[in-house]
């Protein structure tokens, strides 16, 4: 799915995020959100948008923690993609300004340069992320970073990550918590409580990720006031 661009003449930057809420943070001006959770209709969205033309393309919202270090609400911003096609570099000049904002403006949150892993399968297990963390060095992981890292390769275009950690490296996921999942990006309640109900001791674990996710929508929400005044949702 795709969230319109502000009008007016100059390209806007293409943010791509793999769920509805996150797209609704990311929405600014001069900016064209797509998102999805199921990978082909992210990459189709993505490829819509990017024929209409870009300035850039980011990928924005959370992500999984790799690195055992980084708590809930940290942010990523990536100096390259370890995916399905290897490893990519993301953009130095515009990372940089990224992160460089982010600190000078969010002096209390952690701010992390350095490596996201793209998988095309949910990374849910501990055992699972710390496999992931030793084969890549990756600090974080997510599923859409190398959709939108190899659609901007292919077209010449500036790609940055800013990413913020929502369940970290120490956690398992329960059940649940993707039971809802739509393919486009949205959530379901009703088969949340279904799994609940065959499985109410997954209760606890879920009640820890609501707290790990409010804390990671707020570094979302923050990092995107930020990015906006200081510019740096612009390429140059």
């Amino acid at each position: 799915m795709a969230a319109a661009a502000t009008t007016g003449s100059a390209l806007p930057l293409v943010i791509v995020t793999g769920m509805a809420f996150e797209a609704r943070i990311a929405a600014a001006p001069g900016v064209e959100v797509v998102y999805a959770a199921r990978a082909d209709r992210l990459q189709h969205a993505l490829e819509q948008a990017l024929a209409r033309g870009a300035a850039g393309v980011m990928s924005f919202g959370t992500a999984g923690g790799l690195s055992p270090d980084l708590l809930p609400g940290a942010i990523v911003v990536a100096d390259a993609i370890d995916g399905p096609a290897g490893r990519r570099s993301t953009d130095v000049a515009w990372s940089e300004r990224i992160a460089s904002a982010l600190r000078a403006s969010l002096p209390a949150a952690r701010i992390e340069r350095g490596p996201m892993a793209a998988v095309a399968a949910p990374v849910v297990t501990r055992q699972q992320k710390e496999t992931l963390h030793r084969e890549t060095g990756a600090l974080a992981v997510d599923m859409e970073s190398h959709i939108a890292s190899e659609q901007a390769r292919a077209r010449g275009l500036p790609f940055a990550v800013c990413r913020a950690i929502v369940d970290p490296a120490w956690r398992t996921l329960p059940p649940a918590a993707t039971a809802g999942l739509r393919e486009d990006g949205t959530t379901a309640l009703g088969p949340i409580l279904c799994e609940l109900a065959r499985g109410p001791g997954q209760l606890p674990a879920m009640i820890r990720l609501a707290f790990d996710a409010r804390a990671a929508r707020a570094s979302l929400v923050a990092a995107r006031a930020v990015l906006l005044g200081a510019g740096a949702l612009s390429v140059v």
